[in-house]
């Protein structure tokens, strides 16, 4: 089985973390505005049960995910599915649809503005990700994927990095669940 293996920490001056990230490879994509809408389920409680389920819109695209429980104390790690919708925004208003008639409810939108970097670390493919998350302020996510087998050299590669880069404000709760705590 395929895991995101995730550490995210707050940030508040990009600009140290910036020079940081450029020193050990990476290179910036564009910015790009993500904007995610997450569902409750209509027979079991996904925040009881550390589940999720969001359509997220990224200009013309949109795509669907669930994310597994988080089967660790100390990261975000946890079993991801991804499916692209097809017909872009159309297409994401579709399947919400269909969402809603078999009986999810939208519970919040989390919107932020994302620049992503990918470099390989430690025998790893790492993407870092600069958000500015709104309502909640910055933040940098360190995101790799394993199996069952490499599931410890991969949080191992992301603590490293992590270090590395000077990170040291650790937030374990999703963009949603730092959401819903601040309302």
């Amino acid at each position: 089985m395929k895991y995101e293996v995730e550490r995210k920490y707050r940030i508040e001056d990009e600009g140290p973390l910036a020079k940081g990230i450029r020193g050990v490879g990476g290179a910036f994509g564009p910015r790009e505005q993500q904007v995610d809408t997450y569902y409750s389920h209509p027979a079991r409680d996904f925040a009881a049960s550390d589940e999720a389920l969001r359509i997220r819109r990224v200009g013309e695209k949109a795509s669907m995910t669930y994310k597994g429980p988080k089967i660790d104390s100390s990261s975000k790690t946890r079993r991801e599915i991804e499916v692209e919708l097809s017909g872009g925004l159309a297409g994401a208003q579709r399947h919400a649809a269909l969402l809603e008639a078999l009986g999810f409810r939208p519970v919040a939108e989390v919107s932020k503005h994302r620049r992503a970097a990918v470099i390989e670390w430690q025998g790893h493919d790492v993407e870092i990700a600069l958000d500015e998350v709104d309502s909640l302020g910055s933040f940098v996510e360190l995101e790799t994927a394993a199996d069952d087998d490499g599931l410890a050299a991969a949080r191992q590669c992301l603590t490293s990095l992590a270090v590395r880069l000077k990170l040291d404000r650790d937030e374990r709760r999703s963009y949603l669940e730092l959401l819903l705590a601040s309302r």
